[in-house]
């Protein structure tokens, strides 16, 4: 049975290996899924960064991608240089590029960069709120960073926001959990949750825990 508050999507990322991509993309046929696919210039190749190889087996995948750019390339994208010739394959763009926020040049600064690749742009927030001083980016409330930390609360998702996820510490074992009793959504806004550490078993990526999140959420 399908939970009474259930995500428009859910975001697994780390992907790291093409040999993921028949999974990838019967999962994605059955249940509602982004793949988030971490790219970084310095640590492609390793374990949760995958090769150029890789990436362009997964950008012509024909399934949901959002690219997580992260160290130098997102260092870049924030200080408004352009460090790609093309996002093709992509329909969205988390930039990582700090655990600070971002003030509104940053968030005025990666839109632009989105909206000349035809993509959305997705930038990580914390505090005990969703920021809505612009709706240009969809917000991440992210604490985690990928390192499995759950937060003492969700802030609350309002119809006044742009588009919300959340993230840290979600895993099959809680996700119903999580959705059911510990995140709060007024009226009917759409959101997205983001999982990572949850979605891996000793330390690889793991298809058979992205499934038994979809089948907790979704029945």
């Amino acid at each position: 049975m399908m939970l009474p508050l259930t995500p428009s999507f859910i975001t697994f990322t780390g992907a790291d290996d093409a040999m993921y991509c028949k999974g990838m993309r019967e999962l994605s046929d059955r249940y509602p899924i982004e793949w988030g696919i971490l790219i970084d210039q310095d640590r492609k190749g390793t374990r949760l960064f995958p090769s150029d190889r890789h990436v362009e087996r997964f950008r012509t995948l024909g399934v949901r991608l959002c690219a997580h750019i992260c160290g130098s390339f997102a260092i870049d994208i924030a200080a408004g240089r352009n460090p790609y010739a093309s996002l093709a394959g992509f329909s969205r763009i988390q930039v990582n590029h700090g655990r600070h926020g971002a003030d509104q040049e940053t968030i005025d600064r990666v839109s632009r960069f989105a909206a000349s690749h035809g993509v959305r742009a997705v930038l990580q927030c914390g505090g005990g709120a969703f920021p809505i001083r612009s709706t240009k980016v969809d917000w991440l409330y992210d604490v985690s960073f990928g390192e499995g930390v759950r937060p003492t609360a969700f802030p609350t998702i309002m119809t006044d926001h742009p588009f919300c996820g959340i993230s840290g510490g979600i895993e099959p074992e809680n996700v119903a959990e999580i959705l059911a009793t510990r995140l709060s959504v007024v009226g009917a806004c759409q959101f997205w949750i983001d999982m990572e550490s949850g979605v891996r078993t000793d330390g690889g990526f793991d298809l058979v825990r992205c499934e038994a999140v979809c089948r907790a959420i979704y029945g």
